[in-house]
């Protein structure tokens, strides 16, 4: 998740929409295709999933940036917050492109999941979307642990985390849909925020016990909290259900900061996984630039 408020879009010029084909089969992401140099991410081998918040792409219409992102080459696509959002116009956007929705905010910073007097409107809140979900054929969602709450220990915190999410899991296995927890940077971007480390967060999800809850596993978040991304992955790998990247400093695209993604993208996909990169990442110089760029790390 970002800091950056969720009605604050950049601008940047778009290019001529083009087809592309299903990117799913059988609920995972597709084998890369070759297609020509009009759309920079053409050919790479891993699942990105734009941030069509963060990437903005010029315009506050979300089913015209699914159609610009599919320009790039993107094949998959991650938002915010559901609600407010015109669903039929996204699912048409979607299925005109062929672009997977490989995830979207399903709980947020407030209220916080980390109180326990939160709960029942949390369940009822992931059964919503969970509907949501379904309509867009979309099989995670994210969720937030909270704010710190006064009078209340780390430990304290992070146990109503794992009760709300355990409370979450019958509706999550009557939907098949995953739940993903992300822990938050507190030195940068969310001060004060509960959960900001994996071996907490992987304690979180084991206490759990459930495929169905995992961890957003937020490389731009860890590096700037806790570093050694490629062996803290391989320490918690067994509990990412997704990952969401961006370079650091400056939350740009990869390329741009102090992150080698090359090696990071690479690890990942030696482990074993298969699913989707989300690219919440604001581009440096527009749009089309940053998707070159994201394309350099892995192309192949």
């Amino acid at each position: 998740m970002s800091s950056i408020p969720r009605r604050s879009f950049l601008a940047a010029g778009a290019a001529l929409p083009i087809a592309l084909p299903n990117a799913l089969q059988g609920g995972e992401p597709a084998k890369a295709r070759v297609y020509d140099d009009r759309r920079p991410l053409d050919g790479v081998k891993t699942n990105f999933a734009c941030n069509i918040e963060m990437w903005g792409f010029g315009t506050n219409d979300h089913a015209e940036r699914i159609r610009r992102a599919a320009d790039l080459g993107f094949r998959g696509v991650e938002f915010w917050p559901w609600r407010g959002k015109d669903l039929d116009a996204l699912d048409k956007a979607r299925r005109e492109t062929g672009v997977t929705i490989a995830q979207f905010l399903g709980w947020g910073f407030s209220p916080g999941l980390n109180e326990s007097k939160n709960h029942e409107a949390f369940v009822q809140e992931i059964e919503a979307g969970c509907e949501a979900a379904k309509r867009l054929e979309v099989t995670k969602m994210l969720v937030i642990a909270g704010q710190d709450v006064p009078g209340l220990t780390k430990a304290e915190m992070h146990q109503n985390v794992a009760d709300g999410l355990k409370r979450a899991v019958p509706v999550l296995e009557q939907h098949d849909i995953m739940l993903v927890l992300e822990p938050l940077n507190r030195r940068r971007d969310h001060k004060g925020h509960c959960l900001n480390n994996s071996p907490d967060a992987i304690a979180i999800c084991k206490q759990v016990g459930s495929k169905h809850v995992k961890i957003a596993w937020d490389l731009y978040h860890l590096q700037i909290d806790e570093g050694d991304l490629c062996g803290r992955m391989r320490e918690g790998f067994d509990e990412i259900g997704y990952f969401q990247f961006a370079d650091h400093p400056g939350r740009h695209e990869p390329g741009t900061g102090e992150i080698s993604y090359a090696r990071v993208f690479k690890e990942a996909h030696d482990l074993g996984y298969t699913g989707w990169f989300g690219a919440e990442c604001s581009p440096l110089e527009g749009e089309r630039k940053a998707a070159e760029r994201l394309a350099a790390t892995d192309r192949g």
